[in-house]
């Protein structure tokens, strides 16, 4: 590595140039060369995996199958759900040419999988035995981005999608809920991002959902992350694919369907939710490194305890490395690993080897630690449990405080001017009102929480009746 911490712009000062500056320094991801496009490094793609494998266990849990499908999507499948077509034609990449010939018929590069995989669930369902179809992949997809932000917003991305067929309306929607809770506990227990679940509005919904449930997150410039999305298709999309099967009864009857989906985004939304000035901060469940091992000195009685060390912790499931490298100081490495976000470093050198008790620095809040050797794995582990409950909280004071209610038009505008952040307020859910809203402040709805209680108030805006005060925030 050949980084300076110099080279670090303060995240209190410019969120943007940090976020761009750490995500290249930690060597997370890299620019590619086709405009838009990202590099996942070793190291950002670990972040990837532990999410991967903490959500694939609980997908599989449900009885939900993965599978693949084909990245080109014929243009007349995409064509075929009007709204899912409208919704996606501006990001649209589009293949014409094949083997040096004009292509009959044009192919899309996958931006959804809706449309081919229903075509195939249409082949594949006839009675009520074929249901439910439980299927899930993990992929990249390609939405061309006139505005690209590493993580946050690629032409390229990869995400899960989950696509179900059910025989009633009913268990749909316990699908649509159960994977919104999935993603829920992803983000808390995982991620430590505190955010709110919700349904969105009409305008902000899934181009050919009947509703769209999302988890809305806060980043530190107080702009709201949709976070990822869990969609009621209804029967939107299997009448214009023809899903049918033949009831118990019977009758020949459309499935309903759902489709859901989490994506590298939340590397994004998690960095910058929990990184400072002097690099990342990384939750430990999700770290790719949760511990480093720093000899003070190459000599060989402290690499042995370095290891030893390492080597229990190993045993307990803890993801800890040994930095050996004899190019680089300790203060560099301090400043390296730091700067990385491992959440606890440990240093080792000959007084260590003396007393038997080496220091631990968490790098949540910088408290140096001295642990006795003998009691190394329960003290480290409770360490790394405390790392993690205490950036969830942090997280979630933020969120508490930056999220303020608007009683008026005008305090709504002042709070999107300065603070920004969350807002709640009286909407009254029309589509014109939400535009001029969104036209004046660039703030949109977004989300109406699940928990939302019905209420007498008055639209911000035009005034009218009001039943609901939703979540308002400007958006990435």
């Amino acid at each position: 590595m050949t980084f300076e911490k110099k080279n670090l712009p303060k995240k209190s000062e410019n969120l943007a140039n940090w976020y761009n500056r750490v995500v290249l320094l930690a060597e997370l991801a890299d620019y590619g060369p086709a405009k838009g496009t990202m590099v996942f490094r070793p190291y950002g793609y670990a972040l990837w995996e532990n999410i991967q494998k903490e959500l694939d266990q609980d997908i599989k849990a449900k009885g939900v199958k993965n599978a693949y499908f084909p990245l080109f999507i014929p243009e007349s499948l995409i064509k075929k759900e009007r709204e899912h077509v409208e919704g996606f034609a501006p990001e649209l990449a589009i293949v014409t040419i094949g083997g040096g010939e004009e292509l009959k018929e044009k192919l899309i590069v996958r931006p959804t999988s809706e449309t081919i995989m229903y075509h195939m669930y249409a082949k594949w369902i006839e009675s009520w035995r074929d249901l439910p179809i439980l299927i899930n992949q993990w992929n990249n997809v390609v939405r061309w981005e006139k505005r690209t932000y590493l993580f946050l917003r690629t032409s390229e991305f990869l995400w899960q999608e989950g696509h179900t067929a059910h025989a009633t309306h009913e268990e749909a929607l316990e699908m649509v809920y159960w994977a919104m809770s999935a993603y829920e506990k992803i983000y808390r227990e995982l991620l430590a991002m505190p955010g709110f679940v919700g349904r969105k509005s009409e305008t902000e919904k899934f181009a050919g959902a009947i509703t769209t449930i999302t988890y809305e997150t806060l980043m530190p410039e107080g702009k709201a992350l949709q976070s990822c999305t869990s969609h009621d298709l209804g029967q939107n999309f299997s009448k214009p694919f023809d899903i049918k099967f033949l009831s118990k009864e019977g009758k020949q009857e459309y499935v309903w369907q759902t489709s859901w989906g989490l994506s590298t985004r939340a590397i994004g939304g998690m960095l910058m939710v929990h990184g400072d000035n002097s690099g990342l901060r990384l939750p430990p469940r999700v770290a790719p490194i949760q511990i480093v091992v720093l000899p003070v000195k190459m000599e060989t009685d402290i690499l042995q305890t370095c290891d030893q060390i390492a080597a229990e912790l190993k045993n307990q499931g803890v993801r800890v490395l040994v930095d050996t490298r004899d190019d680089e100081t300790l203060g560099f490495k301090i400043n390296k690993w730091e700067l990385k976000g491992v959440p606890l470093r440990i240093e080792i050198g000959p007084q260590e080897i003396k007393t038997q008790k080496f220091r631990a620095v968490r790098r949540d809040n910088g408290e140096k630690l001295e642990i006795p050797i003998s009691e190394t794995a329960p003290r480290v582990k409770e360490i790394l449990e405390n790392i993690q409950t205490n950036l969830y909280q942090q997280a979630e004071i933020f969120l508490q405080e930056n999220t303020r209610e608007a009683k008026t038009y005008e305090d709504f505008k002042e709070i999107m001017r300065t603070t920004k952040g969350f807002i709640r307020a009286f909407w009254c859910e029309n589509p014109e009102c939400e535009a001029k809203i969104k036209a004046e402040t660039k703030a949109t709805p977004r989300c109406l929480p699940l928990n939302a209680k019905e209420e007498k108030g008055q639209c911000l805006l035009c005034g009218g009746p009001a039943k609901y005060k939703w979540i308002f925030g400007q958006s990435y």
